[in-house]
């Protein structure tokens, strides 16, 4: 089993909750997410408090349910956010790397939004209801187009649970 860890999650406070998210039904067999998460309610759900990197149809702040061995069941309320995913390809030289995640950063600044790295080449943003990210948008395409990364919106897909 591979495990996807969250090393600096958006939402981290003292009380969070670490649970998992199989991707298998994302077609990446035998790997797992841990996710942070956040008591919601005092009817066992709990608030996503990291920016899923690999699960679709999940984000920063929607309320989810866990099964009894802590696997994320089901999203019973969304909050509204997107989560924006970038991977830069493999081969792309530390030069050109440096330079297009100087760039997407320099953006998240300007615009306040919240990212999650894994390792330098993959990053997790998440985008709220209202916020003006036409710049930031702007840059990632640049970097795709130019064949240097691959990106998609996690809600491409709905959230799905092992059954």
């Amino acid at each position: 089993m591979r495990f996807i860890v969250h090393n600096d999650p958006a939402g981290r406070s003292t009380n969070n909750y670490i649970a998992r998210a199989d991707l298998a039904p994302f077609g990446m067999d035998g790997q797992v997410e841990q996710l942070w998460l956040k008591s919601a309610n005092d009817d066992g759900s709990y608030e996503v408090a990291c920016i899923p990197f690999f699960t679709y149809g999940l984000a920063l702040g929607d309320t989810v349910l866990l099964t009894d061995d802590d696997y994320v069941s089901e999203v019973v309320e969304t909050a509204g956010h997107r989560t924006l995913r970038l991977l830069f390809i493999p081969d792309l030289s530390t030069a050109d790397l440096q330079q297009a995640a100087d760039r997407i950063k320099a953006e998240l600044l300007a615009a306040g939004l919240l990212s999650e790295w894994s390792g330098e080449r993959f990053i997790a943003v998440d985008i709220p209801t209202g916020v003006d990210v036409s710049g930031l948008i702007a840059v990632m395409e640049d970097v795709v187009n130019k064949g240097q990364a691959f990106w998609e919106w996690a809600a491409s897909q709905p959230f799905c649970a092992q059954s």
